[in-house]
């Protein structure tokens, strides 16, 4: 299990990018992802999901992350998440 050690982000809220920030949480609180996207209806859950499987791919099990949506593509996603994540354990 990899634990993050500070609040860490990635991205920018440019057209077709996304900007992650991740977030320690409690132990045990699992991870608390919270979407801001103008696609929410269509691809929200997607985007959640891509989310939580990149956090658990890196042993992620607790933390709180922020995402700002702006039409991002799946490797995009993944890029930004694995960021934050690698600024957030050092």
């Amino acid at each position: 299990m990899t634990k993050l050690l500070r609040t860490a982000q990635a991205g920018t809220v440019e057209s077709t990018d996304i900007l992650i920030t991740v977030a320690p949480a409690e132990d045990g609180t699992g991870v608390r992802i919270e979407l801001s996207t103008p696609t929410l209806a269509q691809y929200g859950e997607h985007i959640k999901s891509l989310i939580a499987k990149t956090l658990s791919s890196y042993g992620i099990e607790d933390a709180v992350v922020n995402a700002n949506d702006k039409g991002a593509l799946d490797y995009t996603i993944e890029a930004r998440v694995t960021t934050a994540v690698a600024r957030a354990t050092r």
